[in-house]
């Protein structure tokens, strides 16, 4: 299937590794130009590495090491896309933080640190990329949320921030339809790998992760960053062109959740 998305220019947040670099990797292997962004200059290094190996011969790859939660970073980003290409097509809202513990244990810093580095960002961003989507006649906003976010379960900051991005997504493309811009949540299940949350508790603890997946798990084995930007592919595109407001679950029938 041609997912039409050859010279089509996106933003990917929080994408020097984990899903972020996935949904990077994916879609400049269907040709778009992809601008990646981390803080980090190592792991932005090797993001940059990773997704050129990956790209269509026909697009680019911009990488801009900036901290997206501190004032002008996003700004910063949407900067050198513009001057590197002039139009934004994709946004992929992929910053995020996990982690936490129960309501009695997590202070209001830790409440506030979790919305300032995953939900703040992607209102943010998508304030930044619709003038722009408006202008040119369309486009796509997506966030990268969590099956917790969808239904009850997971750590408290986890579940809350990523229940307001898919909320955030839901009243974006009622807004925005008639602008052609579509918006659509991904919420993936649990995802191994290096450096993740659940590489780093089965490290940890690998007898209790591996009930985990016996338990929790049908397919008997996490998912894959790649299974992930495949989905985020394919709702970037014009192949998905009917579909926004949704929130997709990718998680091997992990959610009992009916929705």
């Amino acid at each position: 299937m041609n997912l039409e998305l050859t010279d089509k220019v996106a933003i990917v947040t929080g994408s020097s590794r984990g899903l972020g670099l996935a949904a990077a990797r994916a879609l400049a292997a269907e040709g778009c130009s992809v601008v990646i962004s981390g803080r980090g200059a190592d792991d932005l290094a090797a993001a940059l590495e990773d997704v050129q190996r990956a790209a269509a011969s026909s697009s680019g790859i911009v990488a801009v090491q900036t901290d997206l939660t501190a004032p002008g970073g996003i700004e910063t980003v949407f900067d050198r896309t513009i001057k590197a290409y002039g139009r934004i097509d994709v946004l992929v809202n992929n910053l995020g933080v996990a982690g936490g513990a129960g309501l009695l244990d997590t202070t209001d810093q830790e409440w506030q640190s979790a919305f300032d580095q995953t939900l703040y960002p992607a209102i943010r961003a998508s304030r930044l990329a619709v003038p722009h989507m408006r202008a040119q006649g369309g486009g796509v906003i997506l966030m990268i949320a969590s099956i917790y976010g969808r239904k009850s379960g997971g750590r408290n900051k986890n579940h809350a921030v990523k229940a307001a991005e898919i909320s955030l997504g839901k009243s974006l493309a009622q807004q925005l339809a008639r602008d052609n811009i579509r918006v659509n949540s991904i919420a993936p299940g649990s995802i191994l790998f290096p450096g993740g949350s659940w590489y780093r508790r089965r490290q940890a603890d690998p007898e209790g992760i591996a009930e985990f997946v016996r338990r929790e798990l049908p397919f008997g084995r996490f998912g894959r960053p790649d299974e992930i930007g495949a989905v985020v592919a394919f709702l970037a595109s014009a192949r998905a062109s009917w579909i926004s407001g949704a929130c997709v679950p990718v998680d091997g029938c992990q959610s009992r959740s009916r929705i």
